[in-house]
This record gives C-alpha cells, structure tokens and sequence, in this order.
C-alpha cells in the first residue's frame, strides 16, 4: 500500500503502530525517529523498525507517509521541522486525542492546511509507555477517527484509513469540532476523574487502608490515573472549553444524585441507576456489534413459548435485510457520501459492513438504523488484509462473489459452519464463464477463493435456479464485465438489487424476466430509507392470523411483489390481510400490514408463488398446521440448502408437535390439526426458530426451542417485538465456552 512510512515518535502508539504495519506487511520500510536516541535504537534492536533517522532531511523526502506520534503540544514545531523538506505526494496524519489544536498548528506552518493532511486519532492505548511497550495488536477491534477537512484529498484519506484498517482497527470519519466534543466525554473526562479521584482519596488520612482494601470496581476505574501525567496536562490545554463544558455537566448530574440520596428521592436514584445500566448494556452491544466478533456464538440461547392469546396493537419490526446488505454494496460501490436510514444491525448485514471496512470503505454506524458510507466508487477498493468472514451470510458471500471476482486483488470469504455448507457454486459456475478465476471447496461451497485481475466478459445466462442472489452477484460483476449482460429468470425473484442500481443511476432494462446491464457506468452517492423486511413481518402476520381475537397492525412494511409471496399465500388461506397507508420509499412499495383472525382453511399452494416467497415458508408451514384441511406444497427444493434444510427441521418439529406432515421428494403434505407442547430443536436456524416461536402461540404446553442464538442474523429484537405483541415469551441465556 506504500514504501516508506516515517513514524515521528516511538513511544507506545507510535511503537505499536510502526510494529503492526511491519506484521501486516502494508509498507515496505517502516522508519522511526525519537529525539530520544536510546528509543530509537531500541526500536531497531526490537525489530519494530526498519530504520532510524536522528535527523529529517533524507527520512522526510522519501516518506509516502508521514505519522506524527507526539504530544498535540508538539505538533507545530514537528510540522514546521519537516516542512522544507516534504514532497507533494507526501500524505501526512497525527495520533493525537484533541484535533482542534492541531489543524491551528498546521494553519501557523502552512498558512492553510495542505490537502494531504489528514487529522487522525486511535482510541487505543494502555498505561505502560515507550517503545518497549509496543504492541501490535494495540488497534485490533479499536476505532480510530479520522477528521478531514471538506477539502482534504480524498485519495490520500482513503489511504490513511487503508494504512489503520490493516491494523485491525475501524475507522470512522467525524467533524473535527465534533470530534473534540465527544472525546472530552467519552475519554478526556474518564481520564480527568480518575485522576481527581485517586489523587482525592491519596489525601486522606487513612488513604494507606482506603487503598489496601480497595475492590476490582475502584481498580478498574482509577487503572487510567496510571498513564502518563505530562500527556494529559497537554490534552487539558488542548481541548480546554471542551472538557470544561463536560465537566459542568457531570459535576451537574453528580449534584442531581447527591441531591436524591439526601433527599431519600428513591424514584430519582432508580432513574440514573436504571438509565445508566441500560445506556451501559447499548455501549456493549455497539462494541460487540461486528460480525468477527460473533458474540451471540457465546450464548446458549433457549426460548420458551406459552400459548398467546390475542394479538393486539401496533408494532415495527425491523429494516430488510436484503435491502441493508445491497446498501451498503452499493454505497460502498458509489462516489459521493450515502446515507441510510432503516439499516438492520444484524450479525448478516454487519458482515457485509465489516467486508467493506476491511477493504478500505469508511463507514459510519449503524447507529439506531442510521449509517453513513463514504462511497469509493467501482475501482477503488482495497485488497483486505486477511479473508473476509461473513459469519452465516449467504447473501454477503454470493454478492461480494460477483463483485470482487471483477477486483484487481485475491480475496478468500469464509464463513461459520452453516453457511460452510451451502452451495456455493451456483454462483461461482456463472461467473467462471464470464472470465473469473473462482474456486470453492470440494463439496461447492465455502471457503470461496477469488484470483484477482481478470477481465470480464459479459454473458447472456439462463438462470436453472431462482435465486436472487445469484442474480445480484451477476448483476455487480456486471457493471465491471465488458458488454452487456443478460440474466434470464427461470421463476419471478426479488428484484431489491435492480430498483437500488437506479437509484445509484445505474441503467438497467427488465424485459419478459430478463434483466441487462451494460459496463462503464458510475453509481451516485444517494440517500436511502430501507422499509420494515416482510420476512421478519411474516411471523406476526401469521401470529395473528392464527389466534383469536388478534387484531394487529405491522407499521411500513415492504410489500414488493418480488417478495410479497407471503401475502397472497395468507389471503388464499382465509386470513383477514389488508394494506393500509401505502407509499413508496426509494422506488419500493410500502405499507401497513393489518391483520385480524379468521380461521384459515387448506389450500394447495401455486408453485409461481414459491419464488417470492421463499424465505417465509417455514412460518407458512405453521399456517399450514394450523389450518383445517390438508396443504399441498411442491416446488420448494431449494429449502433444503439454506441455513438448513427447513423441510426436514419443520417436518421433525411439526412431527413433535402432533402435526401430520408427509414429505415425498420436494411434494409435501401438511395437515391442520392441534398443536402440543414440545421440545424443539433449532437446527441453528434463525427462520426456523421464529416459526416454531409462532407456533407455540398456540400450543397447549409450553414450547421449548434450544440454540436460538442464530435469530440475532436477521431479528435482533424478535424477543422484545414479540412481547410488545402479545407472545408469552422469554428467553433463557447461559454462557459457554467460546
């Protein structure tokens, strides 16, 4: 990614990162100077760097990059040490904790800030200090913010954000003023208190037993007060207005409690105590929000479900999944900054945030839905430091298949045992004829292996599966492949890729179901709202159709005819389905869903309907049991090669339930009838989970479903929507080993 890096200042941050860049091998020579000489000689003994400079003319001319790892107060007079020997082509960056102060020092230097400065700073750090406390996994699953100017060069932002993602750390983009505002909350004030705490209680008297007995609580906050003094004398001059305003309200909120404890206010000190635990258990949630993290794997998750009773109210469920993912492909994919709203933050669609972040893309969020990609257009993606993983993603690795199969760089995709078992070479095989070089494991499914550089051709493909996914993944590879590619659908699929390539103002014809894009075109930057995902939906419109009394209202969802299979199914069996308020949101058709119980009766399901309604057939099979009569199904194959094959996880669960269910081939029989409690098993499937959870609902005995951590890859808050509903339901958690 460069050749030479000069790290100015070899102390912990600097040390690590000089160490971190020489492991992930992102440059060719990592140079260090200190005007400690002893560190920098240390830093060569220790291998962290290549070489060492004791003064900057030669070290500065041939630098592609420039880090500055010294105390903020410092940075001017590095900058002006440096400047008369700097390049146009050299791209420079900081560490330090306040950036107000350094984009004034650059202004004194250079009289305006050069394009190719570029604001950084790591959250990272420890209390030991100096280049023998370099560590290079110091950044590993860390943030580090970057804070551009407007006209800051975007090539040499991008690169910098390349040089820390390969450290294994995020990068975010903030506003500079914004940037010195939540620092002085989130790590200056921290830092501040711990400090005036230890250095409150060291005055005491009895200090000697106060700290003697101290417990893990009070060690752990005042860890902090243990890093280096003279830094944070600096950061308080630094970022002065800024911590003195966070001061003012912390000293404010302290006062508000003081006054509730003297006060014996109970309601008040249950307030702060129960705001700050919930506001505490979101921050976790944030920090373990990425797909390698793979926390829910951690948990041993059982649901228990008690017959339900009515289904009343109102509720929301969450963003589409399909549409989250193509989002961020194609904002990714974009020039120009993209902002969405509706994002699902589900382990899936977090693993196609955490691909992109790996290969270069900034991007913001997902906050309460919200997230913002600074858009890299078609070629300007990077090689990813190691494979992508996607967790249980099929719908990342087929799209990022087509995608980068038309990449300069090798990529390999893994993914967790599930989706290791899924097909993956109906994916593959197109793109071959298209002049990929992609292979997969021997049984055809992941790990998926992509050799880059090759240039491809455009196909005219007959698709012999419906699969949307596979279409999409074309479709990418597509905008690279040279001419024009046709896809011919075999049955009617979501057509969620097609309608946001437009408005990214890609041209695209669809035409007697087969669609054609040509190459050479560039998607633009666009603002996106992602509808509630009728596959999440689908377990509450059939909670509610099957239980007397229900009389539910699903606020905006999406009811795109590519997906709304489920609808018609519902409305053939009996159940009482109507649309309200519908509108259109970024060329999708919205509305709300209202349903109110009627009995359902049996029906033979017409197989042009299983395309569109693929992903919503387990919950169908509950409809189908609950129903008088018998309910032919055929033409469901593909059920069979998803997170498992749901045929046979809903025939064994039904079976267990009292529930007739003969499967011949891919033709299956379901009998209505009364459904009894019983113990379930999940085959690790979240769809699978959440229908047997419908199920239960209307049960005789409780319905117990083991391992139904997976439901966090596409419903996060299932348990908490299903409540606000009206399910009896709870979950039962117990940790295991990782």
């Amino acid at each position: 990614m460069a050749n030479r890096v000069l790290i100015i200042g070899l102390g912990l941050i600097g040390g690590s990162l000089a160490k971190a860049l020489k492991k992930k091998h992102f440059v060719n020579v990592v140079v260090g100077y200190d005007r400690n000489l002893d560190e920098l000689q240390q830093g060569i003994d220790l291998g962290i760097i290549d070489e060492g400079c004791s003064d900057f003319s030669s070290a500065v001319k041939t630098a592609d990059i420039i880090v500055l790892a010294v105390p903020v107060k410092a940075t001017e007079a590095v900058l002006f040490d440096i400047k008369p020997y700097l390049q146009p082509h050299t791209v420079i960056t900081d560490v330090g904790s306040t950036k107000g102060n350094v984009i004034v020092a650059a202004q004194n230097v250079f009289g305006s800030v050069p394009r190719n400065f570029i604001p950084g700073h790591p959250i990272a750090g420890s209390e030991k200090s100096g280049v023998a406390a370099a560590d290079d996994t110091l950044f590993v699953k860390h943030k580090v913010i970057l804070t551009p100017l407007p006209d800051s060069d975007k090539s040499a932002t991008r690169l910098i954000a390349r040089m820390w993602q390969s450290t294994g750390a995020e990068v975010l983009q903030m506003a500079i003023e914004r940037h010195d505002e939540v620092l002085a909350a989130t790590s200056h004030l921290p830092h501040l208190l711990a400090f005036s705490l230890v250095d409150t209680l060291a005055k005491e008297q009895d200090s000697t037993e106060i700290f003697r007995y101290a417990a893990g609580g009070f060690r752990d906050f005042t860890r902090i007060a243990a890093s280096d003094p003279t830094m944070w004398h600096d950061v308080c001059l630094a970022n002065k207005k800024q911590i003195l305003d966070q001061i003012d309200n912390f000293t404010a909120g302290l006062a508000s409690l003081r006054r509730a404890i003297v006060d014996g206010d109970s309601q008040s000190m249950l307030g702060v105590f129960t705001r700050a635990k919930s506001a505490r258990e979101h921050f976790n949630k944030m920090l373990s929000g990425t797909a390698y993290s793979q926390t829910h794997h951690n948990l041993q998750v059982t649901f228990h479900i008690r017959s339900a009773g009515p289904l009343q109210g109102r509720i929301s469920v969450s963003g589409d999944k399909s549409m989250s993912h193509r989002a961020i492909v194609l904002g990714a994919l974009a020039e120009g900054v993209t902002n969405i709203n509706g994002f699902l933050e589900s382990e899936d669609s977090l693993a196609t945030v955490q691909a992109f972040r790996d290969m270069g893309v900034v991007i913001e969020g997902p906050h309460q839905g919200a997230v913002k990609i600074y858009g890299v257009g078609l070629h300007g993606l990077y090689p990813p430091p190691g494979p992508l993983y996607l967790g249980n993603s099929g719908t990342s690795m087929r799209l990022l298949s087509g995608l980068l199969a038309a990449q300069k760089f090798d990529t390999e995709l893994l993914g967790d045992r599930s989706l290791s078992k899924r097909p993956m070479e109906r994916v593959a095989e197109p793109l071959r004829e298209m002049g990929a070089s992609i292979n997969t494991s021997e049984n055809g499914s992941a790990p998926v292996y992509i050799s880059g550089g090759q240039q491809l051709s455009a196909i005219n493909y007959q698709m012999p599966v419906a699969s949307a996914q596979v279409k999409s993944a074309l479709l990418l590879a597509g905008l690279y492949a040279q001419g024009v590619t046709q896809i011919k659908q075999s049955a009617i699929t979501r057509d969620h890729t097609e309608r946001m390539l437009k408005n990214f103002g890609v041209e695209l014809t669809t035409q007697n179901s087969v669609v054609s894009i040509a190459s050479g075109q560039i998607l633009r930057a666009t603002n996106l709202d992602i509808p509630a995902d009728i596959s999440s939906a689908a377990f509450f419109i059939v909670a509610a159709a099957i239980n007397p009394g229900s009389d539910l209202v699903i606020e905006q969802v999406g009811v795109n005819p590519s997906r709304s299979g489920i609808l018609d199914i519902m409305k053939m069996m009996g159940a009482d389905l109507t649309l309200e308020n519908p509108m259109t949101l970024n060329g999708e058709p919205v509305a709300d869903v209202h349903v109110r119980y009627t009995p359902l009766k049996a029906i033979t399901i017409p197989e042009e309907l299983v395309s569109v309604a693929i992903d919503e057939f387990p919950v169908i099979f509950v409809a189908a049991a609950a129903a008088t009569g018998v309910t032919c199904l055929t033409g469901v194959g593909e059920l069979r090669y998803k997170e498992s094959d749901r045929i046979e996880a809903m025939q064994q669960g039904l079976l267990r339930m009292g529930i007739n269910v003969v499967v011949e081939g891919d033709n299956i029989l379901i009998t209505g009838g009364e459904l009894q409690g019983a113990n379930i098993s999940s085959y690790d499937d979240h769809r699978v989970t959440m229908a047997f959870a419908v199920a239960g609902t209307i049960a005789k005995d409780e319905v117990r479903i083991e391992a139904c951590s997976h439901v966090a890859t596409s419903f996060p808050e299932f348990i908490e929507v299903a409540q606000k509903a009206g399910i009896r339901i709870h979950k039962e958690e117990t940790n295991v080993s990782s």
